[in-house]
């Protein structure tokens, strides 16, 4: 029996009213996550705190990294000093990497267009690069001793947004980075002589495979999502190290290494019940930051499904291909023709602009305010203005219908109603009558002819492959059953509109969301621009 707590997904309605029979427990268990939450009691102006202030932001390629910079710039250019931590082997490979993959994006250009010609300045003063790596020790700074000192005494604020996101990524590089990565971020903001907060990003589904509500609550060291025992950190490092020492032993090639550490991340992962080694590793990262924190001021933020920006610094800008934005690809090119999942389930998403504005209320909020509670914000949308599979499928035909993607050959692509397998096991009945029967069969007209169409059957057999390993990774988020409780991230808009914190800059209530506006005139016109290339 499930605790009282724990909504059923059914229970939950679009609206997602609360029952009337709402028992006790349910409540207390509410009152007592309220009572646990240390907030502050009020918020003064993000910009005035924002003002003269020196912030390390590591994994400054990234996403949302970028935005974050982006964001500081534009509304408080009177911020003293943002240090962007980069994988870098030298001082010049950080600055080719800053102007190619940072300020050289579009990102930037309404910075460069309200600074004009004051913006290469604004950049020098106001910016310096940290070639670095979080996944050694003290940042992998100890070869810049004077840049080390210089940050170690002037640091006010740490942003750890720094992760590898890819779900089967070598398992020793997503422990490096995502688990180790957290506690050399942590273990280097102790050190600074007047930190005033650390903001450590996760995910929300670090919730695994979990359905009905799932609440902000933190992971205890060891603690599993299956019951099974013997989870340990330094335990894994151990199996990472005897697996990488079997494989040199064997005179493994490169490749050979990698494949076996993505599937050795994937096994370790599902056996604590985490479906896959990002989720995994970001869970063990929270667990470390949990036991070592001791009584540093700090946030985590776990953002759900992130989207491209709703509003500032311009509504629609994306980059890559990120998790939804492959359906819009493959749909809006005509190389998607089914969609395998649940059409009526609930896809958790959030703009990007509303997550980074998330994190700088919250490192507001718990600027010198230790604690021995660690506070969990779950940013979100599923459970106050909730969007699902049918909706996206909806938007994508008219969107498409309306403005087809012109090809190669400059023909518009013609799009069209995509066949839905609701299970898995209509999937694999899919792939077996349309692409494993006729492998089958070539494999046996491959060998009637002596291998004339090798070439062919290993082709096809690879993509077979790769779709249905790819599967695997997606398919807990295809038939997700949960919605992502944001008590505590709601407590926050509320505090801060209580506190008048500049909400009309730093926004970030999902309810304000037209999501039919927002896609048909905002991401996927963004997707189309910035992706579709």
């Amino acid at each position: 029996m499930k605790p009282p707590f724990i909504c059923d997904f059914c229970e939950l309605s679009p609206q997602h009213s609360i029952p009337l029979s709402l028992s006790l427990s349910l409540f207390l268990s509410f009152c007592s996550l309220i009572e646990k939450m240390s907030i502050p009691m009020e918020l003064g102006s993000v910009l005035h705190f924002l003002q003269n202030k020196t912030i390390l932001v590591t994994g400054a390629t990234g996403f949302l990294a970028k935005i974050f910079l982006e964001k500081i710039l534009r509304v408080q250019p009177n911020v003293k000093k943002l240090y962007l931590l980069l994988r870098a082997a030298d001082a010049k490979a950080a600055t080719v990497r800053f102007h190619n993959e940072i300020i050289g994006k579009d990102l930037f250009r309404v910075l460069k267009e309200k600074s004009g010609s004051l913006f290469n300045s604004i950049i020098s003063e106001k910016i310096t690069l940290v070639p670095g790596d979080i996944s050694r020790e003290d940042l992998g700074l100890n070869q810049y001793s004077n840049l080390r000192e210089e940050m170690l005494n002037e640091l006010d604020v740490v942003i750890n947004l720094a992760a590898t996101t890819n779900f089967d990524e070598r398992y020793d590089v997503a422990l490096g980075i995502n688990t180790l990565g957290a506690k050399h971020v942590l273990s280097f903001a102790k050190k600074c002589a007047k930190l005033k907060v650390l903001v450590h990003v996760s995910t929300a589904y670090v919730a695994g495979e979990k359905s009905g509500l799932i609440l902000e609550n933190s992971y205890a060291m060891g603690e599993t999502l299956n019951g099974a025992t013997g989870l340990d950190i330094d335990m894994e490092k151990k199996v990472i190290e005897q697996e990488l020492n079997e494989l040199q032993a064997e005179a493994a090639t490169e490749e050979e290494i990698t494949v076996a550490m993505k599937d050795l991340g994937i096994k370790r992962a599902k056996i604590y019940g985490w479906p896959n080694t990002y989720v995994f590793t970001k869970t063990m990262g929270e667990m470390l930051i949990e036991e070592l924190k001791e009584n540093m001021p700090l946030a985590i933020i776990r953002p759900t499904i992130i989207t491209s920006t709703y509003k500032e610094p311009f509504s629609g800008w994306a980059e890559g291909v990120r998790t939804i934005d492959s359906l819009a690809v493959g749909y809006g090119k005509g190389r998607l023709t089914c969609f395998l999942g649940d059409v009526k389930g609930v896809v958790d998403l959030v703009p990007a602009d509303m997550v980074v504005n998330a994190i700088i209320v919250a490192m507001v909020a718990h600027a010198n305010q230790p604690s021995s509670d660690i506070s969990i914000y779950q940013v979100g949308s599923s459970l106050r203005n909730p969007v699902r599979y049918t909706n996206l499928q909806d938007y994508g035909f008219r969107y498409f219908s309306k403005k087809p993607w012109i090809n190669k050959d400059g023909k518009p692509v013609k799009v069209g109603k995509i066949t839905v397998l609701s299970s898995m096991a209509s999937f694999h009945r899919y792939m077996t009558i349309r692409y494993i029967l006729p492998l089958k069969g070539l494999e046996l007209v491959n060998t009637a002819f002596c291998k004339y169409f090798q070439g062919t059957y290993s082709d096809l057999n690879r993509k077979i492959k790769f779709v249905m390993r790819l599967v695997d990774l997606y398919r807990p988020y295809l038939f997700f059953g949960g919605i992502f409780d944001d008590r505590n991230t709601d407590k926050l808009r509320m505090l801060a509109r209580e506190s008048g914190v500049e909400t009309e800059i730093f926004y970030f209530d999902p309810k304000c969301i037209d999501w039919d506006d927002y896609f048909m005139n905002t991401h996927i016109p963004g997707i189309v621009k910035y992706v579709f290339k």
